[in-house]
């Protein structure tokens, strides 16, 4: 794998803390990359005998912000940062904004995200995965009636993004991995595509961080099972499940399904609607097959186009949790068509596994 040049990155945080003029972090400070997932944003760590920070370079804009028509600066975090913080989510405090440079410069949470924080203590899960569902209603509810003018109002999971999303799956899932649909196959992926893209776009929308999965989530505070928000430069307006959708089908964990059930009855008790369990029940299965099968073509994209093998071992268990959704949703002749194509295309078992 080609290394990764750095040195353009590193002259941009240099220089923001040169201007920064923050105690203790001097431009001689010492600066090491950090992982930064599969973003085009690169992340250092900061460190001093005052403490640590993390450095973010925001080079380009991710696909998703680019076909949502939105130019991508470092000011969309900011303005999310402060949404997120007046609706008392607990989020990285910001300690430098410049730019010219293209750099952030936040405070340092450390390394345990919820992802390898459970590895260590799995028997804390169900608290904390209670807190994540909970702070998630709350802070939709906190966040319902956002300035006009906010980055969030200007884009959205509309009807075009969604169906871009699914087109991931039939370019890299399918055809990148040599599994070739025919033309009659196609034609049931794009009507299943058309029909559920068009369902879920028009719902109501509210605030979604949208990848709010245990890489993007960090322990605060275990003993209060509170956890910080990161990540959240991308958010936008979508379908309420969106989030649930990231969190409870995340392509790095493995939930039963009991689990699942009742983190979206803690969330509808905690949004205010009980009432709506049953009809988020439903919406959750349906944003799942939109998101999974986008997930396992971006796995793919990712390793072709941006060179992450990485993430190509968690393409067959998100395909799994595409075909556990379709499951439970037999009765919708679209999904049942794709469902039934699917499995003959890939040459996978129809029955469920969980998820």
């Amino acid at each position: 794998m080609t290394a990764v040049d750095n040195s353009d990155a590193l002259a941009r945080v240099r220089a923001a803390l040169t201007r920064a003029l923050l105690p203790g972090f001097a431009p001689t400070a010492d600066i090491q990359p950090m992982p930064g997932g599969a973003s085009t944003r690169k992340f250092f760590r900061v460190s001093s005998p005052e403490g640590a920070l993390v450095a973010m370079y925001v080079p380009a804009p991710s696909q998703e912000i680019n076909k949502a028509r939105q130019a991508q600066t470092t000011a969309p975090f900011v303005e999310v940062h402060g949404l997120l913080e007046a609706a008392a989510v607990r989020v990285p405090r910001l300690l430098a904004h410049d730019p010219d440079l293209q750099i952030l410069l936040v405070e340092d949470l450390g390394d345990d995200t919820l992802a390898e924080f459970l590895k260590r203590s799995p028997g804390a899960r169900e608290g904390l995965y209670r807190s994540a569902v909970r702070a998630l209603a709350e802070t939709q509810n906190r966040l319902s009636d956002l300035p006009e003018a906010s980055v969030v109002r200007r884009r959205a999971f509309d009807q075009d993004l969604l169906s871009w999303e699914m087109d991931h799956f039939l370019e890299y899932a399918l055809l990148e991995r040599g599994l070739v649909p025919s033309a009659a196959d196609v034609l049931v992926f794009e009507r299943a595509r058309d029909w559920l893209t068009s369902e879920i776009a028009s719902w109501p929308r509210v605030f979604v961080h949208r990848d709010y999965q245990s890489r993007n989530l960090m322990i605060a505070d275990v003993e209060r099972d509170e956890l910080a928000w990161i990540d959240f430069q991308d958010a936008m307006l979508g379908p309420r499940v969106y989030d649930l959708v990231a969190l409870l089908t995340d392509s790095y964990q493995t939930f039963e399904r009991p689990f699942v059930l009742e983190r979206l009855r803690d969330y509808a008790d905690a949004s205010g609607r009980p009432e709506d369990f049953e009809r988020i029940q439903l919406e959750f299965d349906l944003v799942t097959v939109q998101r999974k099968l986008k997930d396992a073509g971006r796995f793919v994209f990712l390793n072709k186009v941006n060179g992450m093998p990485h993430f190509l071992p968690y393409v067959e268990p998100t395909i799994d949790k595409v075909f556990a959704a379709l499951e439970r949703l037999a009765d919708f002749e679209q999904l049942a068509e794709l469902h039934e194509m699917l499995a003959r295309v890939t040459g996978r078992p129809r029955a469920s596994n969980g998820g």
